[in-house]
């Protein structure tokens, strides 16, 4: 019996290093301010990028539920729907359906990855010596109940809790590095390009002595687990900034960073009724334009 209580507590080992000490304070700070700017969010018709009598997208803006966009939006239709998730800070791209018809759908769609995704993120860190490179990983929750980065080949095995390792998979494309680089469209051949070589996370990544660099990234997700870009930029030592959970940058440049810079660029799908190709851009935010020095 006692035998089997410790083969019962073998837990993988995460290789996200522990949160930092002030990562919960600030996390509640900018909780506590998101809840009570819901009361007074408005959307801007000008935040609309697509609409017709199935879905709504809408440019979701930082500190932001996304219930409170929801809520917002509810006259639209009684069985509206959050096709698509973005954390709190994350901006970008927010998809809704108006039927439960037609959510069905889309949930389908995106269980079998045939909705296709890119994010921009402002990191910092060492220069990254590829251009691609593809991450493969496991995800879940330690024994703390945060989300962590584990071994690839820690997947479908227990955690504490009940639940079990899952694959996670992302693939980046460095865009600039301390400004010189520029934003290119996103195009289909960049989907099926899965990164030059690819990173099967085995071990904890190995810090480099460098410059910490201004990176902006694109990532684009194979899955889609929580906190998914947020914990792969962090595995590869660029974290990204304003991430304090996941050791970004609270100052940076001479600024506070109030929320962290990961943008939900593009959304791409087969519309789920008329079966035509769709697909949604959202405007670059500030901080991205002032990366690439528009």
């Amino acid at each position: 019996m006692e035998g089997e209580g410790r083969k019962r507590e073998n837990y993988p080992i995460p290789l996200s290093p522990p949160l930092a000490g002030m990562s919960k304070e600030i996390e509640l700070s900018r909780a506590l301010r998101a809840t009570s700017n819901s009361s007074l969010f408005s959307l801007s018709p000008s935040d609309i990028l697509y609409q017709d009598e199935h879905l709504i997208a809408v440019n979701k803006h930082q500190g932001i539920y996304c219930e409170t966009l929801l809520s917002s939006l509810a006259s639209l239709s009684p069985q509206l729907h959050l096709a698509n998730r973005l954390d709190r800070d994350t901006t970008g791209i927010l998809l809704l359906t108006k039927s439960h018809n037609v959510a069905a759908k889309l949930v389908k769609a995106f269980t079998l990855h045939q909705v296709h995704k890119t994010y921009i993120a402002l990191c910092t860190g060492p220069s990254p010596n590829w251009n691609r490179l593809t991450v493969r990983s496991g995800h879940g929750r330690s024994k703390f109940g945060a989300w962590r980065v584990y071994a690839a080949s820690d997947v479908a095995r227990s955690l504490p809790g009940g639940s079990v390792v899952r694959s996670m998979e992302t693939s980046f494309q460095v865009l600039s590095i301390d400004g010189k680089g520029s934003f290119t469209e996103v195009s289909d051949s960049d989907w099926d390009h899965q990164g030059e070589h690819v990173l099967v996370v085995q071990h904890q990544a190995l810090k480099e002595d460098a410059t910490e660099s201004e990176i902006v990234v694109r990532a684009y997700p194979r899955s889609g687990r929580t906190h998914q870009i947020r914990l792969h930029c962090q595995y590869l030592g660029i974290s990204i900034v304003g991430d304090v959970k996941y050791d970004g940058a609270y100052h940076w440049k001479g600024t506070t960073h109030h929320a962290h810079h990961l943008h939900a660029e593009t959304l791409s799908f087969q519309h789920p009724v008329t079966a035509l190709n769709v697909k949604l851009h959202a405007p670059l935010p500030p901080w991205a334009t002032r990366a690439f020095h528009h």
